[in-house]
């Protein structure tokens, strides 16, 4: 009776800190514990940014979908989230443009960490 006494104590004082993953389009799954996210409210494109400072990785949720963006320096995120207009922003310095739809974080011809 102890012992259960014991287990039921720490299930309730534990914290539970449950593991959140996103579906990533052109990845798949990836699992946000390496993040740091932020929901943004004051755009009408941009509804999340999540950043890995390590990797300089940055996954962004539009229209419901997730995004990523490779070797994106931790300064542009900032420029990101606190440019007057995030949408025109983005369209300007990180989205893919052009014909071949390179953007210059394209995720094709930069590193892509792993996650395990």
């Amino acid at each position: 009776m102890t012992r259960l006494a014991f287990i039921l104590a720490l299930l309730f004082t534990a914290s539970w800190q449950e593991a959140e993953t996103v579906d990533v389009r052109d990845r798949g799954p990836v699992d946000l514990r390496a993040f740091t996210c932020q929901d943004v409210t004051r755009s009408s494109i941009i509804a999340r940014v999540c950043y890995d400072d390590a990797n300089q990785y940055m996954l962004i949720q539009r229209n419901g979908v997730y995004d990523h963006y490779c070797e994106l320096p931790k300064a542009a995120r900032d420029a990101l989230l606190n440019a007057p207009s995030m949408g025109q922003y983005f369209k300007a310095n990180i989205k893919a443009t052009g014909s071949d739809e390179n953007g210059p974080y394209d995720c094709r011809t930069h590193k892509v960490p792993s996650y395990q």
